[in-house]
């Protein structure tokens, strides 16, 4: 079977743990192979300010990204990307484009929000 396709359990969709954050602040990664953005992530005070590598560059601007919200994974173990120790997974989806285009709640939620 595809990978892709595969079916899962639920004990193993719990164990993925998406959260709501709140972008605080963007920065150049020049480093990159690929263009990309330093995020700074705030999941509120359980988790705190989470860093992550986005290469969405080309379908954000950085003005554009400060305090939007951003559903993340946040229990993958840190990746070494570079120079940056990538802390959490920000998810989106590519548009037929090719462009990632963040996944985002559809309204106000509390940073650390867990999806249900």
């Amino acid at each position: 079977m595809d990978a892709k396709n595969q079916t899962i359990d639920w004990g193993q969709f719990e164990a993925v743990e998406l959260r709501v954050g709140r972008i605080v602040d963007v920065q150049d990664f020049p480093e990159a192979r690929q263009p990309a953005w330093i995020l700074r992530v705030d999941f509120g005070e359980a988790l705190g300010v989470k860093k992550s590598s986005a290469r969405i560059t080309d379908h954000y601007d950085r003005d554009d990204l400060i305090g939007r919200l951003v559903v993340a994974v946040v229990n993958f173990p840190p990746k070494q990307i570079g120079p940056v120790r990538s802390e959490c997974l920000v998810t989106g989806f590519h548009d037929e484009a090719g462009r990632v285009v963040l996944c985002v709640p559809d309204g106000e939620v509390p940073p650390g929000a867990r999806l249900c």
